[in-house]
């Protein structure tokens, strides 16, 4: 048997005097697994020393200073063969990434298709969703931040059309006005079939209700 124990370091050691037991984490996503806890002779046999030594008022205290210094060897050879033990168990359920190094589940957080860690290497669809719920959001706070005016603006509006300038004295509009603020001329002239009166879109050159031509 090999002298070399081979460690990482995304455990934990939670082993007592009583027995062993670790745990193990992915180093992305913190999902972990933990090993049973396996009892420790060395730790029980100490425990009935200390106990007896307690009953009988230090008659077995050379024995249990004896035990303690056996169980010191003994329990630190147990427990490395149960952490050898315990990472030969989890280990499968670990990869470490060859670009960042990191050790993650091969659940969650490796890429197979690409064989790396998915940090390194993220799902498309997911970041495609993710890229897309991002821009949703850019346009609520940009619709949210519209001027006024402009959120009441309805569909025959924007038909209608919006103008940058008074047709009359080329006055620059700052907002979508009925009048010119400059000279008063009206800016928005209703336009009406002359057969039925049904109100007519610019350029239109047919009524939508009674189909009649219109004259230019």
């Amino acid at each position: 048997m090999s002298l070399k124990i081979e460690f990482v370091h995304n455990y934990t050691d939670l082993c007592t005097d009583k027995g062993f037991q670790f745990e193990f984490c992915c180093n992305r996503c913190g999902t972990g697994y933990r090993t049973r806890f396996v009892p420790s002779a060395t730790g029980t046999i100490s425990g009935v020393l200390d106990a007896a030594n307690s009953l009988f008022g230090g008659v077995f205290n050379s024995a249990a200073d004896l035990g303690s210094r056996v169980h010191s060897a003994a329990w630190e050879r147990a427990h490395d063969d149960a952490f050898i033990k315990a990472v030969t168990e989890l280990k499968p359920d670990f990869i470490q990434c060859p670009r960042c190094q990191s050790w993650v589940c091969r659940s969650k957080c490796w890429n197979t298709k690409k064989g790396l860690c998915k940090e390194c290497a993220p799902d498309l669809g997911v970041e495609m969703a993710a890229a897309q719920a991002a821009k949703s959001v850019e346009e609520v706070w940009a619709h949210a931040a519209m001027a006024e005016e402009d959120k009441h603006l309805s569909t025959e509006d924007w038909r209608e059309g919006i103008r940058a300038s008074c047709p009359e004295c080329e006055t620059p509009l700052a907002t979508n006005a009925k009048f010119c603020p400059n000279c008063g001329a009206k800016l928005k002239v209703a336009l009406h079939c002359t057969e039925c009166g049904g109100k007519l879109t610019p350029g239109a050159k047919f009524c939508p209700d009674c189909g009649n031509k219109v004259i230019q």
